[in-house]
């Protein structure tokens, strides 16, 4: 049975103690690593292991060994309770293998709990999970933690009480970060709260929040539109050092200014314009964003546009021979000037 990528976590959460086993498949190991250990604690317990009721077989051991498989499968412990037999990075040559065990699979036998790496929808390793009535597959995705897998996160850590800007900076954080990396900020902001009651605020969220480039890239951009020259060249050195291509700087220049000037031009004023932006701007940018917004006028964004736009050409030049480092600081120095006037 396929389990569309809704219905899935629902699913790890709660698995079926009565299915005869579950698929998991995707691209981020990570991330099919903590959908797997999420399942087979909900099905074993915490003592699962422990108690000798989780088997562990690598996908290798089974090329060898086909019947080994079917032996962990029947196989009956000391201790009593469900059983899991956990097969990881198995491949669709193994196919075969996991369908002669699922055709003698009775009730009472352990569940085969299976991990692999991306799958196409022609995969013969799919086409057994999926198509037997007993069992349940599920393809994960690199797309950004939704909404209810932060929310599950959030429980997991034990992060209860947030107002609903945190969760916004929450998700705008989940979306540039792999879900791994997500859960270990979970767990540093978890221990920051540590005996503290009171709700968790954006500013909490991104004091925890792992530096990153992008964060630098932002910098520069506020520094512009705040007028503050004197801070240009020390980031922009930063910046060099680290790698950053003045091109990309000029691009995601040109997206800042952009959405200044989408608030600064909407109906009812910035203020009315930053509460419909899609994607949705949160927290403490969300401030930043609107404080500069209502600072420039729409004319003198247009012009920074129109710098921003010159530069541009300018590098693509074929006869251009000034460094484009030179260029894009040149132009960002013009805009400063252009927020003070």
């Amino acid at each position: 049975m396929k389990l569309s990528p809704r219905d899935a976590n629902g699913y790890f959460k709660k698995p079926n103690p009565d299915s005869a086993g579950l698929l998991i498949s995707g691209e981020d190991t990570m991330r099919v690593a903590m959908k797997r250990q999420e399942v087979v604690a909900a099905l074993v317990g915490p003592e699962g292991e422990a108690e000798m009721r989780l088997t562990r077989i690598p996908a290798a051991d089974l090329r060898k060994d086909a019947a080994a498989l079917l032996d962990a499968v029947k196989a009956q412990g000391f201790f009593p309770g469900p059983r899991v037999v956990l097969v990881e990075e198995a491949t669709d040559g193994l196919s075969k293998t996991f369908k002669a065990a699922l055709e003698d699979w009775q009730a009472g036998d352990a569940q085969i709990i299976v991990t692999a790496g991306q799958l196409t929808a022609k995969s013969a390793l799919r086409k057994v999970f999926e198509g037997d009535g007993r069992t349940y597959a599920a393809a994960l995705y690199n797309d950004p933690m939704g909404r209810a897998e932060i929310e599950s996160e959030l429980a997991r850590a034990g992060l209860k009480e947030l107002d609903r800007d945190a969760m916004g900076a929450l998700e705008e954080l989940a979306r540039g970060l792999t879900p791994g990396d997500f859960r270990q900020v979970l767990e540093k902001i978890a221990l920051y709260k540590l005996d503290d009651a009171t709700p968790l605020t954006p500013q909490e969220v991104e004091l925890n929040a792992p530096a990153s480039i992008e964060a630098e890239i932002d910098q520069i951009f506020h520094v512009l539109a705040e007028g503050r020259t004197p801070e240009i060249d020390p980031v922009m050195r930063r910046l060099t050092a680290q790698g950053v291509n003045p091109v990309t700087l000029l691009i995601m220049g040109m997206r800042h200014f952009r959405t200044l000037y989408a608030l600064a031009a909407a109906p009812g004023g910035p203020a009315q314009g930053i509460s419909r932006m899609r994607p949705p701007i949160f927290g403490p940018r969300r401030d930043r964003m609107l404080r500069q917004a209502q600072r420039w006028s729409v004319e003198r964004l247009e012009d920074a546009l129109d710098v921003l736009m010159e530069t541009d050409l300018t590098l693509r030049s074929a006869g251009q021979k000034a460094p484009a480092g030179a260029l894009v600081e040149r132009a960002f120095v013009r805009l400063a000037y252009l927020a003070r006037r």
